[in-house]
């Protein structure tokens, strides 16, 4: 799940930034006080999560000042949080052209580079990274991890459908790849007809065929993890059940679908929900789970799962699969969409349920499940 540390990392890298550059103090100096009050707006929007704002103003600064390093360092952090990631690269180039010392810049860099696909370049630039910086420890382990992965996909070949690249190893195993291959494309017409949005690009698909199938799908690792559009799968063994692959493989394109529309701020309840939602099958499991025990209120569950074992996890699980089932069944699958969208554009989640579902979040969560 490298994929998806690259995405914690980001944003942990981002409150960083903010402050030792200037979410709190514009350090940079500017002999142009509208281009500093600019700036300001600028790292002002980056801490408050506000990714179109922080974007505006970096670009009204640069205007004036397009050879201030640390300008193209904040524009590039509002484009990699707006998921503009081909721009944020860009930017933070700029800036190591610019300022080839400015570490922020180049630890960025890096891990745009991996976001985007390019594990061999993100590898250099981190090498350079480790080599200016040879006390930071979380990029050590960074490269670390990442040289093992590519040292992985480096012995995997390839299948490629429509709408998803699976990753698999040794042609031996090219019968599972095509039996999950079916199976994704099933997932996705059945799950993007009923949420009325389809992904935009092939979705990535890593088949660990060396590891023994299980039900990840309410894990609470697994979960923990943070999905980023690259669905990760144990696979040996998994063609002795094909209608649990099914399962497991559509809960797991739910997530990369809702990764597509909504990149942060999806309460965990949510987005674990809306993919136990879409399983196939019905929800009896959790009915009857949260019948046994306790029942757990969605604000309790905005976070991580990581944090619960064993019956904890399980009653977080059924309480947001049977939360988001009554969600889609009352407001439909166009509006869950475009509340995840809302939320990927930053807008508070209050206000975005509203906004969607027609009522309020408080409303929704007092009424008790079926």
């Amino acid at each position: 799940m490298v994929q998806a540390r690259v995405t914690r990392h980001l944003a942990i890298a981002l409150a960083a930034v903010c402050v030792t550059i200037g979410c709190v103090t514009v350090v940079s100096a500017q002999t142009d006080p509208q281009s500093a009050l600019y700036e300001r707006a600028g790292w002002d929007a980056l801490a408050n999560g506000q990714a179109a704002q922080a974007a505006a103003a970096f670009r009204e600064a640069l205007a004036a000042s397009p050879k201030n390093a640390r300008l193209h360092l904040g524009a590039g952090l509002a484009a990699a949080l707006q998921r503009r990631d081909t721009d944020a690269r860009d930017e933070f180039e700029q800036a190591l052209a610019l300022e080839p010392k400015l570490t922020d810049a180049r630890r960025q860099l890096g891990l745009i580079q991996y976001r985007l696909g390019d594990a061999l370049s993100a590898i250099r630039t981190y090498e350079t990274l480790a080599a200016e910086a040879p006390d930071d420890a979380d990029a050590a382990a960074t490269l670390d991890r990442w040289k093992r992965e590519q040292a992985l996909h480096d012995r995997m070949r390839d299948a490629i459908g429509s709408h998803f690249t699976v990753s698999f190893e040794g042609p031996e195993e090219a019968a599972l790849a095509d039996e999950a291959l079916q199976s994704l494309d099933r997932a996705y017409w059945r799950i993007g007809q009923e949420l009325g949005t389809f992904p935009n690009e092939p979705i990535r698909v890593v088949l660990y065929t060396a590891e023994q199938f299980r039900d990840i799908t309410r894990s609470p690792s697994w979960a923990a993890g943070a999905y980023d559009g690259t669905i990760r799968v144990p696979m040996r063994g998994a063609l002795d059940d094909p209608k649990e692959l099914d399962r497991v493989l559509a809960h797991e394109f739910t997530h990369a679908l809702i990764r597509t529309l909504a990149s942060r701020n999806v309460p965990t309840w949510l987005n674990e929900g809306i993919a136990a939602a879409m399983e196939a099958g019905d929800l009896d499991w959790a009915n009857k789970f949260e019948a046994q025990t306790r029942r757990v209120p969605l604000r309790a569950l905005q976070s991580g799962f990581g944090r619960f074992t064993g019956a904890q996890a399980q009653l977080a699980y059924a309480t947001s699969a049977l939360a988001a089932r009554r969600l889609l069944e009352e407001a439909g699958g166009f509006a869950i969409a475009n509340l995840l969208r809302d939320l990927g554009e930053g807008v508070a989640f209050e206000a975005a349920f509203l906004h969607r579902i027609q009522r309020p979040f408080a409303e929704f969560q007092a009424i008790p499940h079926d």
